[in-house]
């Protein structure tokens, strides 16, 4: 399968030339997709990320350097091409602080352009190889971390660092965790979508050096193995910054997906102020993970956002198939056979008890821990019990599995409610807020975020969930819907309607509307009159 490539080109005729006249198969390529200007680029590159995109730079709506800033930002890894009938020294000097591959001007010699297409191929090609080359794999391994360094930070979030030991081991490994605010986060690459012939471990381990060298700096991170994927301790200054480090993360996984070929997701644990915490960190680390059933493969996702009913203060067991267990997976939503795991649970410790009082004292202690599960995630506790569930006389073993499974059945429903209506919350939110503001050019999906306090990782997944629309299109669909009422209900002008309800450039307003309804604002509006 070949590179995806991108031209980006208002004229039409330019473009289908180049694609008529290169045999994009034979150097390595899929046939390219094309776009007519850099905001429709934009949008393409969203819905498929590209390897390589070719854009002129006078374009309408947004030229090429600017359309090639927010793609850089976007898809750092992409091979950007930029191309103009302008030899002008300031064009190439902004090229190049764009790191652009190459500055080339109309018109373009067709062998010139397939050899700098095969020459860009060779280059993806040998930074894949590099990373996935066993030998450079193998010596990158054995010079990264220290084993001491790692086993600290492994043995640190297990729980197994006693508190008064914790300064010690840090001056000794000097390693430099000062915080003061720390989060977990777990790199899970695929085993079942790694390339054809390239060992999974060896993947993960291309993985994680692409992770540090776009994450540890900034994020001060620690990196460790944690049960085959990439573990690392995040350093943040404040807690609010979990906002920016999961949409670093979602962009990390992007940007893995076209410099390694692997599809990677990537677990946020709950953010603490206490080392000691990290413990509880990478449990919601884990969940997240493991919710990527739910909220899918290829993202970044925050346990703090897909989980707002998690307490830190999790119950905890000494063995086997635990209450605690049974209800970390309620609380993720896992699927969970809530009739076999509570007979699993009671058969396990209620008919090995010996005697009267120690099943009664499990009982007892089993419907506390409910009680306190149900508390610390605010739910009704009538609803849940429903009165009381244990009466005067003591259930026998099947009529107790009966009476658990009744109780964690209300709660995994009461729980999947709280978390569909806090999601669905967010989302009217969201689209209250493209109701108040958008007659405004500068809406953009982070300003969205930042007045609801989430990630654009976890929002995009949640709003495309609920809606069945990327927000962009959602959007789009509304101004469209608004400029179509203005059109048939007053006489303004139609550049007048089109900073009514967004647009500044009245010639991009009248492309979108025909691009969404295939007509023209002008002649929708005389239709409307004429019918």
């Amino acid at each position: 399968m070949g590179y995806k490539c991108l031209l980006v080109d208002d004229e039409e005729e330019v473009i289908n030339a180049i694609v008529r006249k290169i045999d994009w198969e034979e150097i390595g390529y899929e046939t390219p997709a094309y776009a007519h200007n850099g905001v429709e680029a934009l949008e393409m590159a969203e819905a498929d990320t590209p390897d390589v995109v070719m854009t002129d730079i006078q374009m309408p709506y947004m030229d090429g350097l600017e359309f090639s800033r927010q793609l850089r930002k976007m898809c750092p890894g992409v091979k950007i091409i930029i191309f103009s009938g302008y030899d002008e020294f300031e064009y190439a000097k902004e090229a190049i602080k764009l790191e652009a591959e190459e500055y080339i001007l109309k018109p373009v010699n067709s062998d010139e352009l397939s050899s700098l297409f095969t020459k860009i191929r060779e280059s993806l090609d040998k930074e894949a190889e590099e990373r996935q080359s066993i030998r450079k794999l193998s010596r990158y391994y054995a010079q990264s971390l220290p084993l001491l360094q790692e086993s600290f930070c492994s043995e640190l979030v297990s729980g197994r660092i006693p508190k008064e030991h914790l300064s010690e081991y840090l001056l000794n490994y000097q390693i430099d965790l000062q915080g003061p605010v720390y989060d977990v986060v777990l790199i899970h690459t695929s085993s079942t979508h790694a390339p054809e012939g390239l060992n999974p471990v060896l993947l993960g381990i291309s993985v994680r050096r692409l992770a540090q060298e776009r994450l540890l700096e900034k994020w001060k991170a620690k990196f460790f193995s944690y049960k085959g994927d990439t573990a690392m301790i995040v350093q943040m200054d404040d807690s609010r910054q979990v906002i920016e480090l999961t949409d670093d993360c979602d962009s990390f996984c992007r940007l893995a997906r076209i410099a390694c070929k692997a599809v990677v997701t990537v677990g946020l644990g709950m953010v603490c102020n206490d080392l000691m915490d990290t413990v509880h960190s990478l449990e919601g680390a884990v969940q997240a993970i493991s919710s990527r059933s739910i909220y899918g493969i290829g993202k970044a996702i925050n346990i703090m956002e897909i989980e707002p009913l998690h307490d830190s203060d999790t119950i905890m067991d000494d063995s086997g198939k635990t209450l605690s267990d049974i209800l970390r997976r309620i609380r993720v939503e896992d699927t969970i056979d809530i009739p076999s795991e509570a007979g699993r649970f009671v058969d396990g410790y209620g008919r090995n008890l010996g005697t009267m009082k120690l099943y009664e004292y499990f009982i007892t202690d089993t419907m506390s821990r409910l009680y306190r599960f149900a508390q610390e995630n605010h739910l009704t506790i009538d609803d849940i019990f429903i009165d009381n569930t244990i009466g005067n006389a003591l259930p026998d073993v099947e009529e107790f599995k009966i009476i658990l499974t009744g109780i964690l059945t209300r709660m995994q429903q009461m729980i999947g409610d709280a978390r569909s209506k806090g999601q669905k919350s967010f989302v009217f939110k969201a689209m209250e807020y493209v109701a108040a503001h958008y007659n405004e050019e500068s809406i953009t999906i982070e300003k969205v975020c930042k007045n609801l306090g989430v990630s654009s990782a976890y929002f995009s997944t949640v709003f495309k969930k609920e809606t069945g629309k990327t927000f962009v299109t959602y959007l789009t669909d509304y101004r469209m819907d608004k400029a179509k009422e203005l059109l048939m209900t007053t006489d303004k002008k139609t550049y007048v309607i089109a900073l009514e309800v967004g647009f500044t450039d009245p010639n991009y307003f009248s492309y979108v509307f025909k691009r969404q309804y295939g007509i023209t604002p002008s002649k929708f509006r005389n239709k409307g009159e004429n019918s």
